[in-house]
């Protein structure tokens, strides 16, 4: 991949493994210069020195705890003041420890507060800080059960559906402001996300889980290209066109001054 100049410094949250590390070595083989966020310090700080030394790149690491509101602005307050950021990368997330039904209602607090609380902050805070400076990019790594919610814990793909359907706002409000924004959405991917919830990407069958490599070249390919919405693992473009035009369709009928007739409700004159 070639490398470009002056494209200023990529923030990375979650960057200390999985995705965010991924994303953090392929953009500083662009030539980004990097800002890592994480909670591991110490991963961040051998990431950093790998990186800087194989890419010739400044890198730069902030630990924080996103699932502390306190931390989070702290680095709102980094993407704000620092006007050398170009690119966010809203990578931080957890998994769910297993069914709805069996997991710990205190955690599945704690992953709203990083999936959704945390990402919609610093998400709304790029976009408002890259509109004042003339334009850059946001990626969001959502998941592809944000649009099917019913294969997976349920907070879980919640909080994934949150992040596509705010990029897909977004996207509207940034229309024209030079902000280019993507919603990633992957499948199963091999990286520590289930290892960390006890569980293990062993127990799903190989042909549906993706290196996490093929899973970040791909999404930058998409981002590239300019998509809003990128899944690495599908083949056929024309299904998530056709998905987005029925969509769009049931969104003309999602308020009107009727009910639909189905229903056989006499509609109230109007006042």
């Amino acid at each position: 991949m070639a490398r470009t100049a002056n494209l200023g410094t990529a923030l990375v949250t979650g960057a200390s493994a999985g995705i965010g590390a991924t994303y953090a070595e392929r953009l500083a083989g662009r030539g980004y210069d990097l800002l890592l966020v994480a909670r591991d310090v110490t991963r961040l700080n051998k990431l950093a020195d790998t990186l800087s030394a194989r890419h010739s790149v400044k890198v730069e690491v902030l630990g924080a705890d996103l699932s502390n509101q306190s931390d989070v602005k702290r680095v709102e307050a980094k993407l704000r003041a620092d006007e050398a950021i170009t690119l966010l990368v809203n990578n931080a997330g957890i998994g769910p420890k297993g069914p709805l039904l069996n997991d710990d209602i205190d955690y599945l607090d704690r992953m709203i507060a990083i999936n959704i609380t945390a990402a919609n902050r610093l998400a709304v805070a790029a976009a408002q800080a890259f509109v004042a400076r003339g334009g850059s990019g946001i990626i969001n790594i959502a998941s592809g059960v944000a649009i099917a919610p019913e294969l997976f814990n349920g907070t879980y793909s919640g909080t994934k559906s949150f992040v596509l359907g705010m990029t897909q706002s977004l996207a509207r409000e940034l229309d024209g402001k030079g902000v280019r924004i993507q919603a990633v959405l992957p499948g199963i991917t091999a990286t520590e996300l289930f290892d960390r919830v006890g569980g293990s990407v062993g127990n799903y069958p190989k042909e549906i889980v993706m290196h996490v490599e093929d899973l970040v070249d791909a999404a930058l390919a998409g981002y590239d290209l300019g998509e809003l919405v990128t899944i690495p693992s599908m083949e056929d473009q024309h299904l998530l066109q056709a998905f987005e035009a029925a969509r769009g369709a049931l969104g003309g009928q999602i308020s009107r001054d009727k009910s639909a007739s189905r229903y056989g409700v006499t509609a109230k004159a109007a006042a």
